[in-house]
């Protein structure tokens, strides 16, 4: 008897769902509408919102988690590599931004995007042909450029054994037989990988052969909830003309902050991992979802699940204020792009 349905990231909205019920309004406090039948909704005159970009920050800061743990494990430096962003949406051109202002090279390809008239793009080849690649498009199966499989046998089969491959935006845009063969060789890139097909049901021998595997939780912070919560709330105001009240901010907890002093000395490579693994650290979530592998299939569906329902509360870059001095200007620049609070009084 619900007027109203809010779901998230699990739940198919369709015909199936709705049929002979009152629901008048619908929405998902996340990016992706894969769950969605927006087809359906507009059918039946059904109100519908969704919230693009909530979660950006937080998805971009498991991005430089994940970095900065594999400029340590492996050795290189940052700026030595090319970033290659399939996808320049919320998230993509976000991150791009970042890495930019950070020195780094990027590219990018997102045709839909290019053929609006952005100019900065550049082909999917050419960024599969990057050091990194990190992957932030929709799932789609309709329209000139559908997504599913987007990374299909053809392209895994070319990443080569220096190269990053980095996944957070949904399992089935990439063809995961191709990338388990791949991986099942001596020859593979270093993968990682926040999102599965089947979820909950996720293939335990490709989270095992992946250098990171976590449970769909990179855009969990509790920042990225909140702005969630905020922008379907806000646009179902605007549908049922009511007037808005209330912001997240009302109901958000007190920054939980955070403090770190650098000296003027301090090296500019470790400078920046130690600041973003005291924010988050993405070997974390990796090891608890590593630890339910050794489940039956069963089992591991039901932890995959209770992982993400029962996330611990994860705060943003934001909530950490380093006191930075005089230290080096690239530190600083590194910093100040990732989103920390530099040399402010607590």
């Amino acid at each position: 008897d619900a007027d109203v349905l809010l779901v998230r990231s699990v739940t198919p909205v369709n015909e199936v769902l709705l049929k002979g019920s009152s629901v008048k309004f619908v929405g998902t406090t996340t990016i992706g509408l894969d769950h969605i039948d927006t087809d359906y909704l507009q059918q039946q005159g059904i109100g519908f919102c969704s919230a693009p970009g909530c979660n950006a920050g937080a998805v971009v800061e498991y991005v430089l988690s994940v970095l900065s743990v594999l400029t340590e494990q492996y050795g290189f430096g940052l700026l030595e590599k090319t970033m290659g962003i399939v996808g320049y949406g919320e998230i993509g051109s976000r991150l791009a931004q970042v890495l930019r202002e950070m020195g780094m090279q990027v590219k990018a390809n997102d045709p839909p995007r290019q053929a609006a008239g952005e100019n900065s793009l550049t082909t999917l080849s050419e960024v599969m042909a990057c050091d990194i690649v990190s992957i932030h498009v929709p799932l789609t199966d309709t329209g000139p450029w559908p997504t599913r499989e987007l990374i299909n046998a053809e392209q895994i089969q070319k990443l080569q054994r220096s190269q990053i491959l980095i996944n957070t935006s949904r399992g089935d845009v990439m063809d995961e037989e191709a990338l388990l063969s791949k991986l099942s060789g001596d020859l593979h890139p270093t993968v990682v990988l926040d999102v599965f097909r089947h979820e909950p049901e996720i293939s335990k021998s490709l989270a095992e052969r992946c250098q990171f595997a976590t449970p769909h939780i990179a855009g969990y912070s509790l920042e990225g909830k909140h702005n969630g919560t905020e922008m379907v709330y806000r646009q179902f105001c605007r549908y049922a003309g009511l007037p808005v009240r209330y912001s997240a901010a009302d109901f958000a907890p007190e920054p939980a902050l955070k403090k770190m002093v650098y000296s003027s000395g301090v090296d500019v490579d470790y400078g920046f991992n130690t600041a973003v693994r005291a924010a988050y650290d993405v070997r974390t979530d990796d090891a608890n979802l590593r630890k339910t592998l050794f489940l039956s299939a069963e089992q591991r569906s039901l932890a995959f699940d209770q992982l993400r329902k029962n996330y611990r509360v994860r705060r943003g870059f934001n909530t950490l204020a380093i006191e930075a001095g005089d230290c080096h200007p690239s530190l600083i620049a590194r910093l100040t792009a990732a989103g920390f609070r530099l040399n402010e009084t607590l």
